[in-house]
């Protein structure tokens, strides 16, 4: 059966695309960021995984407000980037695994889950991104399953559904046949606001302690919070640590933390990773 081998979260702004363009890795206001990869490249090219899970959200290149879906998965042969506006290049394209993702599909249908399934996608920057960041030569060595939530228009999942929503596909991708090693990849977040009258909201002490209960005896500890309550303390767009929680609810009971930062500011963004494996 497949196995998944770790869990990835990381931060995803657009200033990531025009650095990275701009070979900016080594400027003093980036390099704390763009250091912070470098342990979780080294496990990369350990342990190989084959396939990646990508819990991310869509910032309306693939949905906009008209049709905005709580859960989405693709199940395509190959995802594309396009132009978002920000000046970000784009990226090859990603091989998907259509097989493995229905699987997955009909695994979180049978679990009273009801995403909806998308034979054509087009994965904008909270997806490629961070994968620029794990493998900067772009040269993907692993198929993917875009896993999309909904973090721009209400109403949204609350933080218990997406731990939920993680536990599920952890069963579903224990439950499949193939052999595959795989990634859950997480990305958003942590806290930011870039609208209203809170724009430029950053909180540290919430940001660390989320993170440390992610390792902790209560790694479901934000469920307790609602929507509305995590907005309060993460920001506006803060709210995308949604997909950490349901990466990490896929990584089953315990884990193990083998890297961590932690730098801001990053675009108005406090930015985190975090490299956990499940622990036997």
């Amino acid at each position: 059966m497949a196995k998944i081998i770790g869990g990835i979260t990381t931060s995803h702004v657009p200033a990531i695309g025009g650095a990275i363009a701009k070979s900016l890795q080594q400027d003093p206001y980036w390099k704390p960021f763009f250091d912070g990869f470098g342990p979780v490249r080294q496990w990369l090219a350990e342990t190989r995984p084959d396939t990646v899970v990508l819990v991310y959200n869509d910032h309306g290149l693939n949905f906009f407000l008209d049709k905005m879906p709580t859960f989405a998965i693709g199940a395509a042969a190959e995802y594309r980037n396009a132009d978002e506006g920000w000046g970000i290049p784009q990226v090859p394209p990603f091989q998907g695994d259509p097989a493995f993702s229905w699987h997955l599909m009909e695994s979180l249908v049978a679990e009273e889950f009801d995403p909806v399934s998308c034979q054509e996608m087009t994965v904008d920057h909270a997806f490629t991104l961070p994968m620029a960041l794990l493998w900067p030569d772009q040269k993907w060595p692993v198929k993917v399953i875009p896993v999309c939530i909904n973090t721009v228009q209400a109403p949204l999942p609350s933080a218990k559904r997406c731990w939920k929503l993680g536990e599920a596909i952890g069963r579903a991708v224990a439950s499949w046949a193939g052999d595959e090693r795989v990634l859950v990849l997480g990305t958003g977040g942590l806290s930011h606001q870039l609208d209203g009258e809170r724009a430029g909201h950053i909180n540290k002490p919430f940001d660390l302690q989320f993170m440390d209960s992610l390792v902790g005896a209560q790694p479901d500890w934000a469920t307790k919070f609602s929507t509305r309550e995590i907005v309060e303390l993460a920001g506006t767009q803060g709210v995308e640590l949604l997909m950490w929680l349901t990466t990490r609810a896929a990584l089953g009971a315990k884990v193990t933390e083998l890297h961590r930062n932690y730098h801001i500011p990053i675009s108005n963004t406090a930015a985190g990773l975090m490299l956990l494996e499940p622990s036997v």
